[in-house]
């Protein structure tokens, strides 16, 4: 399974949760987005998206607002702490998005995310509470990452979504 990886603000490609994401079997695109340009990141994300066709788009922080500011069609997203008040235009999400976060996010308020799940008419299952700050790399929130992708994929048994 393919997966786009958006990073968030300040961050590189090759992070704990792509390196994650591959070390349990998928093929990451993973694209440097310059930390002083949005539209720039914006520009990036949509051809990677276009060259790359993948099956999951995930978005983390800034990257999460990336995600919403792209063109993806029908494929799914999961945000990962979207920082879609900050950046970007899209007050909504589309209907096979996920949210991840931590209620105690010190750098994205969870509020954030109840209000973007409501905007968006999603059911609150779509959003799911996982980790202890922003940055969910513990191994709760990468196993929530996991079943999440498995989730929108249509089955809990695809490649990396084991509960292993």
């Amino acid at each position: 399974m393919k997966i786009l990886f958006l990073h968030g603000f300040g961050a590189t490609p090759g992070g704990t949760k792509p390196t994650f994401l591959k070390a349990n079997g998928f093929a990451v695109c993973n694209p440097l987005l310059p930390n002083d340009d949005f539209d720039a990141c914006v520009r990036i994300a949509q051809a990677e998206c276009e060259r790359y066709q993948p099956d999951v788009i995930v978005g983390s922080s800034r990257g999460g607002a990336v995600a919403l500011n792209i063109d993806s069609g029908q494929t799914p997203l999961v945000l990962l702490c979207p920082a879609w008040k900050r950046w970007g235009r899209a007050p909504t999400v589309k209907s096979n998005t996920l949210i991840l976060h931590a209620e105690a996010d010190e750098a994205v308020p969870f509020a954030h995310s109840v209000e973007l799940v409501r905007r968006s008419g999603l059911p609150d299952s779509a959003l799911i509470r996982t980790g202890s700050e922003h940055r969910l790399i513990d191994p709760d929130s990468l196993d929530s990452l996991l079943r999440a992708i498995a989730r929108l994929a249509g089955s809990g048994e695809e490649k990396g979504a084991s509960d292993g």
